[in-house]
């Protein structure tokens, strides 16, 4: 008998639910492992990275990093495919997964750690997933400790006095677009989950799970909350759609969140970590922005611009990342 995958998470961890979610998908047979103090041994046997997902192989291997998981799960299982057939749609694709990943993490990430509510709820979530059986006095004592040490980090993700208004906009007003773009639809592309929605829909499915952010969500955005939930355990429930029926209202998403905002910002931090600079400032559709550079971003914005230059044909992508602000990011 074949061993199943099993994969290493949390179920705070939206790039955890995404894996796992992709998973069920395609029904791959996989177990879900909650990381704690009881497999620690175990995961640090195969994690090169202190960080969930790590998905170990039926032949032994470990393998961390969503995107690539993905990419190497999608070789070995390719039906049903999550690339859209429609190539401009298939790179869209693309490049919301990583606005996903990389921008969209913003939001879930200052939301959860910037009011005392959030914070509260937070950290004890995350200390029961990792001590289920713990008392109430144990349980208040892990919440404090979870939430002295995440509270500070919140300048991972780029949140300080300044950012902190921008990051909450671009939130409502990306909710505002997608919720928009689901009218009919049960998936960013269509009747089938594609990759970007498991790039962009668990960072608001983690949203939405936290007091502040989930009420914001269930008060403005019923069909991205259907969505969000949706995708925890996805089915196909049609075909993907062609570009030409996706881009009226998509296409504004490209040109506010992904070339007003997430890209320049990208490159910026990318210029940043190779010039050595410990905080950079950029100039976004937003306003100014300032953080500290983080060098996972400048790794992440290479592997996106390799597959633009890897497209076989570019001038019809071209056209949509012109119009939409996004191309110059992109060719440099």
């Amino acid at each position: 008998m074949v061993r199943p995958y099993r994969i290493f998470g949390a179920e705070l961890s939206p790039y955890s639910i995404k894996v796992r979610s992709y998973f069920r998908y395609k029904n791959i047979p996989h177990e879900w492992l909650r990381r704690g103090p009881a497999n620690q041994d175990e995961f640090k046997r195969y994690a090169k990275l202190p960080l969930v997902p790590l998905v170990i192989t039926p032949d032994d291997r470990g393998m961390q990093d969503s995107t690539p998981i993905l990419e190497a799960m999608e070789a070995e299982y390719p039906a049903p495919s999550i690339h859209p057939p429609d190539p401009i749609a298939a790179f869209v694709s693309v490049l919301l997964e990583e606005f996903g990943d990389e921008w969209g993490n913003k939001w879930m990430f200052h939301f959860r750690w910037a009011r005392p509510a959030d914070q509260e709820a937070g950290a004890r979530r995350i200390a029961q997933g990792m001590n289920p059986d713990a008392d109430e006095d144990t349980l208040e004592a892990m919440t404090a400790q979870v939430r002295e040490r995440m509270v500070p980090r919140v300048w991972f993700v780029g949140s300080n006095e300044q950012t902190a208004p921008q990051i909450e906009q671009s939130f409502l007003d990306a909710v505002d677009l997608i919720e928009a773009h689901l009218d009919g639809r049960d998936y960013l592309f269509g009747g089938r989950p594609a990759f970007g929605d498991f790039g962009a829909g668990f960072q608001i499915h983690q949203a939405w799970t936290d007091p502040t952010a989930g009420r914001l969500l269930e008060e403005r955005a019923p069909r991205t909350v259907a969505w969000v939930k949706r995708l925890v355990d996805p089915t196909a429930n049609g075909d993907f759609e062609t570009w030409a029926t996706l881009a009226p209202t998509l296409m504004p998403l490209l040109e506010q969140q992904v070339g007003g905002l997430f890209l320049p910002w990208s490159v910026a931090n990318a210029k940043a970590i190779a010039d050595g600079q410990g905080e950079f400032t950029v100039d976004l559709a937003s306003g100014e922005w300032t953080q500290k550079p983080q060098k996972y971003h400048a790794r992440s914005l290479a592997a996106l611009r390799g597959k633009y230059a890897e497209l076989p044909e570019r001038a019809e992508i071209d056209a949509v990342l012109e119009s939409t602000g996004c191309l110059r990011w992109l060719a440099a």
